[in-house]
Formats: structure tokens, C-alpha cells, sequence
């Protein structure tokens, strides 16, 4: 029985990648005078925003660098990503048939805030574990384990959804039922080395799995 579904956020629950790629890109152009592709950036990703910063930042300033991501993720953020209907109403739909939700990304705590404030997604979820939350970051399973634990729900009755390869070996490793997904406009990995139990193009696809599963229970 499917109690709880845990989701990443960055191309799964929003459409954050340009956001997340604009203020990369200024922090190198700025402190480093170097430019970063899009690309580039996603091979950084792992640790979260401020981790991706000291480790690949070659200028001193690293503090100041990440101070500058923020101010630039906030800035543009109502800019570059804009609120999407079909992911507020998936929510809601899973929350009235009583599955608790939870956010597992690698995203520091103090970016995802200004995302779920911006989106008006604040309190919909009953647990959230960021970046600064875990000693490993994904791949490894520890935060989608924390989740769980947390929520009081076995392995065997939640499902964890993302849209890069480190999601899927984090799902996998956790022994979770996992979904690769790419429903947004922009999203990690095209193509998984690592095969989750499904992969899924649409949010409507999900929906009727969802129901699927209701009636088998």
C-alpha cells in the first residue's frame, strides 16, 4: 500500500534548472571571469548550492560568491520559473487521497525556501531534507531514508521520484520504489544508466498509476 511518495524538486517539482543555471553561471562569470555551460553545471550538482560553490569556485571569495548565488536565484527566480497548474493540482490529489508528500533534494535549505515561498508551495509537505540535512548527498540514500524514517513508512510503502541519475541510484540504493521522470520543460538526464521501475513523460501518466494502485489496494 502506497502511503507516502517522495519527490526531488530541481526538474521534478519545478521547472528551477534556468534559475539555478543563470545564478551559476553569473557567480563564475563574476568571481571567476569564467563561463559555465548549463551542462557543466549539472555534472557540479550532488552537493547543494553552497557545497557546488566551494568545491569548484577557484576564487577566495567563496562566502561572498554564495551570498551573490542567492541574491541572484531570488532575483530572477519570478523571472525564470514560472508556477505550473498540473504540479499544484498532482499535489492536491495526492493529498486528498491521504498520502503524505516529502521533498528529498540536494538544494540547500535557504534556496528551496525562496522556490516554495515564490510558488506558494510552503507547508504543503511533511518533510522536507535538503541539502544541509545530510552528511551524503544523492546518489547516496541517506536523505531519502531520513524521509522515510521520519514519516514512520517502510521502504515498501513509498515511492521516490526524480529526473537525474543520482535520484535513481538514491531510490534504488534505498530500496524504494522509484520513478524517473521528465514532465517539466527542463529536466537532468535524458536518458538513465540506472533503471528506476518506471520512467514516465507526463504528470497525467503518473495520475492514473496513482489510481491504479488505489483500486488494487
Amino acid at each position: 500500500m502506497m502511503k507516502a511518495v517522495l519527490f526531488d524538486f530541481d526538474g521534478t517539482l519545478a521547472n528551477t534548472l534556468p534559475v539555478c543555471f543563470y545564478a551559476f553561471q553569473s557567480v563564475f562569470k563574476e568571481f571567476d571571469r569564467r563561463d559555465v555551460s548549463a551542462e557543466e553545471i549539472v555534472g557540479m550538482f550532488g552537493p547543494s548550492e553552497t557545497g557546488i560553490i566551494r568545491e569548484n569556485l577557484l576564487n577566495e571569495e567563496k562566502e561572498k560568491a554564495i551570498e551573490r548565488y542567492y541574491e541572484k536565484y531570488h532575483e530572477m527566480h519570478p523571472e525564470l520559473v514560472e508556477k505550473n497548474k498540473e504540479i499544484d493540482d498532482l499535489i492536491r490529489f495526492l493529498k486528498d487521497r491521504g498520502i503524505k508528500l516529502g521533498i528529498v533534494t540536494g538544494k540547500a535549505k535557504r534556496s528551496l525556501e525562496i522556490s516554495l515561498d515564490a510558488l506558494n508551495m510552503v507547508d504543503l509537505f511533511d518533510v522536507i531534507i535538503t541539502g544541509d540535512d545530510v552528511k551524503k548527498p544523492k546518489p547516496h540514500p541517506e536523505g531519502v531514508k531520513k524521509a522515510l524514517f521520519i514519516l514512520g513508512t517502510e521502504n515498501n510503502e513509498a515511492l521516490f521520484i526524480g529526473d537525474s541519475e543520482a535520484d535513481i541510484l538514491a531510490g534504488v540504493r534505498a530500496d524504494v520504489y522509484t520513478i524517473g521522470v521528465q514532465w517539466l520543460p527542463e529536466y537532468q538526464t535524458i536518458n538513465f544508466v540506472t533503471q528506476p521501475n518506471q520512467v514516465m513523460k507526463n504528470i497525467k501518466e503518473f495520475r492514473e498509476f496513482v489510481n491504479r494502485m488505489s483500486t488494487s489496494n
